[in-house]
């Protein structure tokens, strides 16, 4: 497992992270979420991404009784906050990310996250009381660094022009070979200013691994036959879709690489990208996962992938 750098920190992160959104917030048991887990230490992951929202509180409690027994320094632990967490707390008001830091560092069993992340912008609190309060965080040793996900590159720039606030260290957008819109304005940003993507959904939610076919039902053990786990999956099983993204099995066979090392390699070809977020219910996923770390993409192999999805691609 290779490790890059996030951002302007002194942290290093494989290339391959482990994710919590869907599977561990109810959608895979605890003792399953506990191997796969296992199996990302196995492998050589040292960074493990989840959310407050994610089962309002379900994956971090579960990540915090897993962990527990690891050293704390062994692994990079990355949170966020904005989604609600009841009828009255959401946002990233100060009280808010005050109160929702303290929430998930109990939730989790530790002092401290490595990283802070604001889950989207908040239009109702004023950018800089939201900058004011995580630097406040940072300050305490609560996070050691902060990121973003999905912020608009304006509000990036202008919570980058905020004087005497801490800085980030990492956005976490929506990206892979069928959803290519953070290449336009967020990436080319971010890159100037030395903060690293921290990729989510790189396989597309499974839909790049060519399990789903078109005109077929979804397998019964997959992400959109599990009622819990296929609400966002939505135009990733259209039939042109899935037929383009079929249209990628020889591109990988020709490579000598599977379906999910090609999806995670590309996204990984991006300097700005420091980790892809893979999600696992079973440790052979995790491990057949981390094998996309190292894999370099020759110029005609990525020719082939653009000449196969076509206009499927959103840009």
């Amino acid at each position: 497992m290779r490790l890059r750098k996030l951002g302007s920190s002194d942290l290093e992160v494989s290339e391959i992270s482990l994710g919590s959104w869907l599977t561990y917030s109810g959608g895979v048991s605890r003792e399953r979420a506990k191997a796969c887990v296992a199996a990302a230490f196995e492998a050589g992951i040292n960074f493990i991404d989840t959310a407050n929202v994610y089962g309002r509180g379900a994956a971090e409690t579960l990540l915090g009784e897993v962990l527990a027994g690891q050293d704390r320094s062994s692994y990079v632990l990355a949170t966020k906050v904005y989604f609600p967490m009841s009828d009255t707390d959401r946002g990233l008001s100060a009280d808010q990310i005050h109160k929702q830091i303290d929430a998930s560092l109990e939730r989790l069993q530790t002092d401290y996250v490595d990283l802070y992340q604001c889950h989207r912008y908040d239009q109702d609190t004023p950018l800089q009381e939201t900058m004011g309060a995580l630097t406040e965080l940072v300050r305490a040793g609560k996070a050691r660094h902060i990121g973003f996900s999905e912020w608009p590159a304006q509000q990036i720039e202008a919570s980058l022009a905020l004087p005497q606030t801490a800085r980030w260290v990492s956005s976490q957008p929506q990206y892979s070979m069928l959803w290519r819109s953070p290449e336009a304005e967020v990436i080319p940003l971010c890159e100037r200013e030395r903060i690293s993507q921290i990729v989510w959904s790189p396989l597309a939610q499974g839909v790049l691994t060519g399990k789903y076919l078109p005109g077929q039902p979804a397998p019964p053990d997959s992400r959109a036959a599990n009622e819990s786990m296929s609400g966002f999956i939505g135009r990733l099983t259209e039939d042109r879709v899935l037929q383009a993204v079929q249209r990628l099995k020889p591109v990988a066979e020709h490579a000598g690489l599977s379906m999910p090392q090609l999806a995670l390699a590309w996204v990984l070809r991006q300097p700005n990208v420091a980790s892809a977020i893979v999600g696992a219910s079973r440790p052979e996923q995790v491990h057949a996962n981390a094998s996309a770390s190292g894999i370099v993409l020759s110029p005609e192999t990525l020719a082939a992938v653009d000449r196969a999805l076509g206009d499927v691609v959103v840009r």
